[in-house]
C-alpha cells in the first residue's frame, strides 16, 4: 500500500510540475501578445526618452485614470 501512496504522490508532483510549466508558457504567450500589441500601436517607434516619460505618466496616473481621460 505504501508503494501505491508513493506512486500517487509522485504522480501529483508530476502533474503540479506540468501545470506550472503550462502556466509559465501561457504567461510567456500573453507577454508576447502584449508586446505585439504595443508594437502595432506605434509606441515603440517613439524615441526612448519620450516613451519613458509617457510610461511614467501612465504609471503615476494609473491605468483606470488614463483610460477615463482617453474616453473623455
Amino acid at each position: 500500500m505504501a508503494k501505491t501512496l508513493e506512486q500517487e504522490r509522485l504522480a501529483l508532483e508530476e502533474d503540479a510540475r506540468r501545470l506550472e510549466d503550462r502556466r509559465r508558457k501561457l504567461e510567456e504567450k500573453e507577454r508576447e501578445q502584449a508586446i505585439s500589441t504595443v508594437e502595432k500601436s506605434g509606441l515603440l517607434k517613439l524615441e526612448a526618452k519620450r516613451l519613458a516619460v509617457l510610461t511614467e505618466r501612465i504609471k503615476s496616473l494609473g491605468i483606470a485614470e488614463v483610460e477615463k481621460r482617453l474616453v473623455a
